[in-house]
């Protein structure tokens, strides 16, 4: 495992070193409708996102960059593919990274002229897809002689390589497969081998429930195990539903605490209140919040008082009624059809109080 990742820089921000692991998404509108891109790049922003990706397939794209990088919010990607003058392009409109994949490229001498347009002013981030390989790998999977993941992690290895004896070394790396254990596999891998930030996904993932589950269980169990400096939830869904769930792999793997961390129990026959109904209605009123504060929402007399009194602000139910503590100690019983209302205003007090304290 290599101890230190290298440092780079993506328009404000850095990936690598001892920078916070970084949540990405990728816009779904078309580049060049600037309204409509510039307004989900906003909307994903509001939402917690920290890298933006745009795709970038024409050259009426190209024609957007420039006014989008000067409006975004966030540092902007740029996604290319087959054509490396849209890449240096897109450079020369000011984007602080160009996502490509060297292989679609055309050839060393392509990839290089991107380097050379990049240097100083774009990082480049190599994008390796286990649907992507090169022949040579291809016959070597089939062969037995590599796994899909030790080709995936060899040949992002041999491109950054180029990179790096060409003098260009502010490089990010992608290993994706739709396949959870291969992407797994193949970013451990490419892990043991250089000092290169990785950005982590599983491409295709799916659904918004499928995909969410794909993808806590690939990126969250790379990331307890230190590796990985970007992600991004790719859903066939909302982008900014990729950032909700970023967002709690990072709070659930205890490597980012941001916003606020819903606590609530899964229900069982000894509920006397609605909590399903409530848990979500506590959700989403806490949603935009970015305090750090943790909040239970507990069904009964069992768990409910000992995890609500650990919490910031907590809900424990009972018969029609529940009680709401804050900062362990009960403040206030209320019937059920109170208890949403009496959150919200002792909700409200503690956000000024955090925020008061942060001020101090």
């Amino acid at each position: 495992m290599v101890k230190q990742i290298r440092r780079v820089k993506i328009g404000s921000l850095f990936l690598g070193g001892n920078e916070p692991v970084l949540i990405q998404s990728m816009t779904n509108t078309k580049t060049s409708d600037l309204k409509a891109t510039l307004n989900q790049i906003n909307s994903l922003y509001l939402a917690g996102c920290e890298i933006v990706r745009v795709a970038v397939p024409t050259k009426d794209d190209v024609l957007a960059l420039k006014t989008i990088v000067a409006n975004s919010p966030l540092p902007v990607v740029a996604d290319i593919h087959f054509n490396y003058l849209l890449a240096i392009a897109a450079i020369e409109a000011g984007v602080h990274k160009v996502r490509i994949n060297p292989g679609n490229l055309g050839g060393t001498d392509n990839l290089l002229s991107v380097a050379k347009a990049a240097k100083g002013r774009a990082a480049i981030r190599v994008g390796v897809n286990s649907g992507s390989l090169p022949q040579n790998k291809i016959d070597l999977i089939n062969a037995g002689r590599l796994t899909r993941a030790e080709a995936m992690a060899e040949t992002a290895k041999e491109y950054s390589d180029f990179l790096d004896d060409n003098d260009f070394h502010d490089i990010v790396v992608s290993l994706k497969a739709s396949d959870v254990s291969t992407t797994i596999a193949a970013n451990r891998k490419f892990r043991t081998l250089t000092d290169i930030p990785l950005h982590l996904g599983v491409t295709e993932a799916g659904t918004l429930f499928s995909g969410t589950v794909k993808s806590a269980v690939g990126l969250g169990t790379l990331l307890m195990e230190g590796i990985g400096e970007t992600i991004r939830v790719s859903l066939t869904a909302d982008p900014t539903e990729e950032i909700k769930v970023a967002k709690e792999i990072l709070k659930a793997c205890g490597i980012r605490r941001l916003g606020v961390n819903v606590i609530a129990c899964p229900t069982c026959g000894r509920t006397n209140i609605n909590l399903a109904e409530l848990a979500k209605s506590v959700e989403k009123m806490v949603e935009s919040i970015t305090e750090d504060i943790t909040v239970a929402v507990m069904g009964c007399a069992v768990n409910g008082p000992g995890e609500a009194r650990e919490a910031d602000l907590g809900i424990a139910g009972g018969k029609g009624e529940g009680l709401i503590f804050v900062g362990g100690e009960v403040v206030e019983k209320a019937p059920e059809a109170e208890l949403l209302k009496r959150f919200q205003f002792h909700l409200g007090k503690v956000i000024e109080e955090k925020r008061n304290d942060r001020q101090q």
